[in-house]
């Protein structure tokens, strides 16, 4: 439930400005009924359009932003409300614009912030303990206030996406930029790598599939169910929390053989047969079909490798690192011959970053993967790591060697070799300005009412106060 709506402000635009009283029942002399007013439980304090933003909202937001370790500008008293009614601005414009998120990524989000909170305090069990909630409870919670705030997002983004700056403009901007303003570029790196796949040997993969055959035959036979069999085994993080259960995919949102077996499914009482994919071995159930869209949960096992395999492919990355060494052939010619990534094996084993706005072959150390970043750290350019495990993307063990081909060390942004990055600097406050004129210009073409104890407030935004 959400904790304002249209439907709600009906019922809460019949009491005054200021609060709710609770009720409560006496006995005057001659039997009368006395009405006190004992306590506030909640309060209006600000109506922005067609919503209500009441004191337990902002002591929520208060309380959420002591766990995340967010520093409010100005008084907390005064900058949170009007956060809140900010935020009603966009999702107002949101609505009448049609801007919508899906369930998938509002799922996402939700995962992420649990999975965030469980590490901050130890674990599941701890963090149910300190919300007095369960995980379901705590996760029901999430969803309306992150699909609010990706809302938001979306619609910040539409507003400043036709905003451009040209070349002079950053140049102009640079240029006046006074010296302990003008931002630090950390050190970047070009990585590139050949990976060589340890084999599963076919005895572990029989095994993996038995105890997926068992799963069935224990789900068929009624002993238990198949969510909480994924609970407690299947190896997928992201949905074995919720039981196996994934939110609604369309086909080209999930591996290929995966997803040929989940749409042909019609039967929920039925489980798939053993499915491979890239990530391991499946068993699928459907929850529900929509469109052109399935949900379903599903039990993921990984095989395990053997580590005379992993010895084995190690001791041949070390044979194709001497050779390359000794000028037999090239590491590009080695990557594009030998590797197994298929990420990066038809570019000349150059690994690219996908983790900002565009896709490059530059990286900050921090946005490697762990194991790369731990042996490129104290590289020179040219040289060839020693072999090394790693965990790749979809979550297999998989032995790598490494050519650092280039390093650029942290410095101060200079406009000749740093254009790119001083216009996201000019781009970015000018997506401020830009954001920050239209809300002033929204609030006074929004209807805004605020409790008088707010208008003493010094607000970023100006016009609350009519």
């Amino acid at each position: 439930m959400r904790k304002t709506s249209i439907i709600r402000l009906g019922m809460l635009a019949l009491l005054p400005m200021g609060g709710f009283p609770a009720i409560a029942q006496g006995q005057q002399d001659g039997g009368d009924k006395t009405i006190q007013q004992e306590s506030i439980v909640d309060e209006v304090i600000w109506v922005v359009g067609d919503e209500a933003i009441l004191k337990s909202d902002v002591e929520t937001m208060r309380l959420q932003g002591e766990q995340e370790g967010i520093k409010w500008k100005g008084d907390p008293d005064c900058a949170i409300p009007e956060q809140l009614a900010v935020q009603k601005l966009f999702l107002h414009q949101a609505a009448i614009d049609s801007v919508e998120v899906t369930e998938s990524e509002v799922s996402a989000r939700v995962e992420q912030q649990l999975e965030y909170w469980i590490q901050m305090v130890g674990s599941r069990e701890k963090l149910e303990e300190y919300k007095r909630e369960s995980i379901s409870q705590i996760r029901n919670e999430l969803r309306d206030a992150l699909r609010d705030r990706q809302l938001t997002d979306k619609m910040r983004e539409k507003i400043v996406s036709d905003l451009a700056v040209s070349p002079a403009e950053v140049r102009r901007y640079f240029k006046d930029m006074p010296a302990d303003s003008i931002p630090f570029v950390p050190t970047e790196v070009e990585v590139q790598i050949i990976c060589q796949t340890p084999r599963v040997s076919q005895e572990e993969i029989n095994r993996v599939k038995e105890e997926l055959r068992d799963y069935t035959d224990r789900v068929n036979k009624g002993e238990s169910s198949f969510s909480t069999l994924a609970r407690l085994y299947s190896e997928d993080p992201g949905s074995s929390r919720r039981g196996g259960e994934m939110d609604y995919m369309g086909r080209g949102m999930l591996d290929p053989a995966f997803a040929n077996v989940a749409f042909n499914l019609t039967d929920p009482k039925k489980i798939s047969k053993i499915v491979e994919s890239e990530f391991g071995f499946h068993i699928i159930q459907l929850i529900d079909k929509r469109g052109d869209k399935v949900k379903v949960r599903h039990i993921l096992r990984k095989p395990l490798v053997a580590e005379e395999t992993v010895s084995k492919a190690l001791a041949r990355l070390d044979s194709i690192r001497a050779d390359i060494v000794g000028n037999k052939f090239t590491f590009e010619q080695g990557a594009t011959a030998i590797s197994d990534d298929k990420d990066t094996r038809n570019n000349h084993g150059l690994m690219a970053n996908s983790s900002g706005n565009a896709r490059t072959s530059k990286f900050r150390m921090q946005d490697l993967p762990p194991e790369v970043a731990k042996v490129v750290d104290t590289m020179k350019v040219g040289q060839i790591s020693r072999p090394f495990e790693m965990i790749n993307d979809r979550g297999k063990t998989v032995c790598a060697i490494a050519k650092l081909k280039s390093r650029v060390d942290g410095h101060k942004a200079t406009i000749t070799e740093d254009f790119q990055v001083m216009k996201e600097v000019v781009l970015k406050k000018r997506r401020e300005e830009k954001l920050h004129q239209w809300v002033v210009d929204k609030i006074k073409a929004t209807y805004v009412r605020l409790s008088d104890r707010y208008k003493d407030c010094q607000f970023e935004y100006q016009g609350w106060i009519k």
